[in-house]
Order: C-alpha cells, then sequence, then structure tokens
C-alpha cells in the first residue's frame, strides 16, 4: 500500500531559518529515494539555476497522518552533491566526527510562545495579565493557556520516537517548553527540527502560532531560550573537566562572541541581565546561578561530576549551530588539557 512521505527541511531566510515540508507519494517506506525543490523560493537559490536537493537524513513515524506515513528529515545539497550553504547540518557532521571519542551528549530545553493573532496566548485584548509568578509549572485555567496544544504535540513527539525527555509551562502566559535529550549532537539536533515542525503542525490545528522569537514581548516579561545541557565523557566523570569546559568558553571576548553572535536573533533583547540572564556581551559561570552565562547545576558540584547548562542560546537558535559550537570549543579546550 502506498504511503505519504512528508519531506522535511531548514530553509536559507536570514536571520532565522524556518522549516520548510512538502509530501510525496511512495509504494512503501523500503527506499527513501533523494529528491528535489525549487530554492528560489525558499532562499537557497535564484531563478535560474533554482534546482536543490533535498537528501534524507533521519525518517520517523508520521503520527499527524497516522499509519505507514512517515516523515523524512532532509539535508540541502547543490546539484553537483556538495552541501548548501545553508546546510548546517553538514558543518555539525564534520565537528562530532572529529570529536567523536569524547562521547559528547546535549539535552535542549526548547521554550516557545504561542500567539493567537498579535497577542500572546493568555493576554486579555488591550490589555496585559497579572504579572509574572505564578504561570511557571501553573495549574489551573488563570494560571496555564495552550495545555491541549501541548499535551497533543507531547503524545505526538512520543509517537514518532523523538529523544523527547519532558515539558513545563514557563514564566510568561502562553510560554511552555519541552526538552529534548540527553543524546548526542546530531540525534539532539535532528529531533529538536522534528519536535519544532510537530509543534507548528499541531498549533496550527487549533489556529494558533507557535514562536520562537527571542523576546516575544518587551518590558517586564521573561524571553525565550534553548538552555543547552552538555557533558563530554570526561565531564560525566570528574569535575576538572567541567571546569575546564567552563573556563573554555570565557577564554577571550572573541570566543565569547563567536557563541553569543551565532545563538539566534536578536540575543541582545533577551540576553540584558535581567529575567535569568546574563548580559549578552559579559561571559560568566556559577554554580546553581541562573543570572550567570552557563551554570553548574548545584548537584554536579556536589558529586563533583556532570554536565553544564549553557544558557546563553536563544529559542530560534540553531541546534546544529549550538552543539557544534559548544564541540569544537569544550572538546578543543578538553583535548589539549588531557581531559579526555
Amino acid at each position: 500500500m502506498a504511503i505519504k512521505a512528508e519531506y522535511i527541511w531548514i530553509d536559507g531566510t536570514k536571520p532565522t531559518a524556518k522549516l520548510r515540508s512538502k509530501t510525496r507519494v511512495l509504494p512503501n517506506a523500503d527506499k527513501i529515494p533523494t529528491w528535489g525543490f525549487d530554492g528560489s523560493s525558499t532562499n537557497q537559490a535564484e531563478g535560474h539555476a533554482s534546482d536543490r536537493v533535498l537528501e534524507p537524513v533521519k525518517v520517523v513515524k508520521d503520527p499527524i497522518r497516522g499509519g505507514e506515513n512517515i516523515l523524512v528529515l532532509c539535508e540541502v545539497f547543490e546539484t553537483d552533491g556538495t552541501p548548501h550553504v545553508s546546510n548546517t547540518r553538514a558543518l555539525l557532521r564534520e565537528v562530532a566526527e572529529k570529536f567523536a571519542e569524547q562521547e559528547a551528549i546535549f539535552g535542549i530545553e526548547q521554550e516557545y510562545t504561542f500567539f493567537k493573532g498579535s497577542r500572546p496566548l493568555g493576554f486579555p485584548e488591550g490589555g496585559f495579565p497579572a504579572p509574572q509568578g505564578g504561570y511557571y509549572c501553573g495549574i489551573g485555567a488563570e494560571e496555564v493557556f495552550g495545555r491541549e496544544i501541548v499535551e497533543l504535540h507531547l503524545d505526538r513527539c512520543m509517537e514518532a520516537g523523538l529523544a523527547i525527555c519532558g515539558i513545563n509551562a514557563e514564566v510568561m502566559p502562553g510560554q511552555w517548553e519541552f526538552q529534548i535529550g540527553p543524546v548526542d549532537a546530531l540525534t539532539v539536533s535532528d529531533d529538536l527540527w522534528i519536535g519544532r515542525y510537530l509543534l507548528y503542525r499541531t498549533a496550527e490545528e487549533f489556529g494558533i502560532d507557535a514562536t520562537l522569537d527571542a523576546k516575544p514581548v518587551r518590558g517586564d516579561w521573561n524571553g525565550a531560550g534553548a538552555h543547552t545541557n552538555f557533558s563530554t565523557k570526561a565531564m560525566r566523570e570528574g569535575y576538572d573537566a567541567i571546569i575546564t569546559a567552563c573556563e573554555a568558553l570565557g577564554e577571550s571576548q572573541e570566543k565569547v562572541l563567536e557563541h553569543v553572535t551565532q545563538y539566534g536573533a536578536d540575543i541582545e533583547s533577551r540576553l540584558t541581565g535581567k529575567h535569568e540572564t546574563a548580559p549578552w556581551n559579559v561571559y560568566s559561570y556559577g554554580v546553581s546561578d541562573r543570572g550567570a552565562s552557563v551554570r553548574i547545576p548545584w548537584q554536579v558540584e556536589v558529586e563533583k561530576k556532570g554536565y553544564i547548562e549553557d544558557r546563553r542560546p536563544n529559542a530560534n537558535v540553531d541546534p546544529y549551530v549550538v552543539t557544534r559550537l559548544l564541540v569544537n570549543t569544550c572538546c578543543s579546550a578538553l583535548e589539549k588539557a588531557g581531559q579526555i
């Protein structure tokens, strides 16, 4: 029996790439063929030479269509077989392979905000809700908005076999989070992109927009991040490697800017030093400190091993980029220090 295969890819829109998808009917799921698309309509080509190639890299069950239907995550290539400039996954593949022996794993906390028209879900027309305080992990109709969408999204991520490990309501009304991990860099990034696709499609069914804007509401409201938890084998075995990784991320102002300038669009509006953030251009790390750039969880200090949380990435960050930067910076430093 024929199946529907939804080919999904990341386009070339700047400063924040968008997801695109289209459907192909296949005889079965035994062989998923390479496909193509019009790159001139996705900011990935000019009209006079617009063909671009979709190369399948991950196939999961389609929990929306059900049955034997599938979702097909793809990398974008030029017709000569080279990765397209927008293909950040290809760059991550190289770095992940280079430092494979360090066994880096990640967990990413994807925050997002629901909008109904021009206002966040839960914001009254022509005004503002009560100040932040009761919404985080809240319960009840006065505190929580959009739970039916969130629960359905969670079910679909699980049915698709993604490495989703939790959800919670966030600090601002209509703001939520789902977590992917702990898994390797390519898996966490692939699953986060597929999780985003399922989020957008699920919210679409309710007439709601899910946005990854870094600061969806200006003023005294939390922004939206993608806190990234990271460790290597050495970090999971000893505290010295934890400190080495933290120091490496703030080794110089050049290193700090190398990361934050690629951690998502409009990062200056979110990383202000307020609302559980550090200033975007000032690096710091500390134990149990959500006002630091990088947090060392309290239990990591107690157990003298574990992981670190880079709190700087925006909700709209490209996970292929943030994982590549963390692996390259921290694993290089650990290798140099002989802590692998």
